[in-house]
């Protein structure tokens, strides 16, 4: 499955201008937002779950995030924004790879994942994926993870993906997670359209 998946990326990133791609955000404002309200400090260990060639990494480099990775399954995508990012991506680990088969090397401060979790169907990727953030994040570490709010689109770049709640994600991290906030966005896409979006914070709890 890997393997499809990977081509599937590499195909989309190398077919279509990132910022014609339906989750393009110039800033990503609420990602930003919510970094700010969970006081990440700029030397913490960040890493961005299929960022591919998002403009998140971008962002935190100028605010002066000094340890940012960014895993993505796409080779395609990575390398397109290690070129827009010149010589400042060499400030960025850049991990190629498929999160649901992902071994972190080390810890993170902060996991953030701006729609890479929704286009996991599967309830055994669902399962592989909570247990890599089991595996990168620090006791006391945050995760920030977005995706289409359930009454919104059912589909995203052609595919089907999964609509969760606060519910579903708390019972999908376990009982080793405390939920902080969420938050709704609406995205308007380059197209104009608008995509609703759920943002879930929630803190590794380090007395489970």
């Amino acid at each position: 499955m890997s393997g499809d998946r990977r081509a599937y990326w590499d195909a989309v990133y190398q077919t279509k201008a990132t910022q014609d791609a339906s989750w393009f955000q110039a800033c990503p404002e609420m990602s930003l937002k919510l970094i700010h309200r969970a006081a990440i400090a700029k030397d913490a260990a960040i890493v961005d779950i299929g960022g591919g060639d998002a403009t998140f990494a971008d962002h935190l480099l100028s605010e002066g995030y000094s340890d940012v990775s960014v895993l993505d399954i796409s080779e395609a995508a990575l390398g397109r924004s290690r070129s827009r990012l010149g010589e400042r991506s060499n400030g960025v680990a850049w991990i190629a790879g498929d999160v649901t088969d992902w071994r972190p090397q080390r810890r993170f401060d902060l996991w953030h994942d701006r729609a890479a979790l929704h286009f996991l169907t599967a309830a055994d990727e669902q399962a592989a994926y909570a247990q890599a953030l089991h595996a990168a994040l620090k006791c006391e570490g945050v995760a920030i993870i977005a995706g289409f709010a359930p009454g919104g689109p059912s589909q995203c770049s052609g595919l089907d993906i999964i609509q969760h709640d606060a519910e579903s994600l708390s019972a999908l991290l376990g009982k080793g997670f405390a939920l902080l906030e969420t938050h709704g966005e609406v995205h308007l896409t380059p197209a104009g359209r608008e995509q609703r979006f759920r943002y879930h914070i929630f803190r590794r709890r380090s007395d489970l």
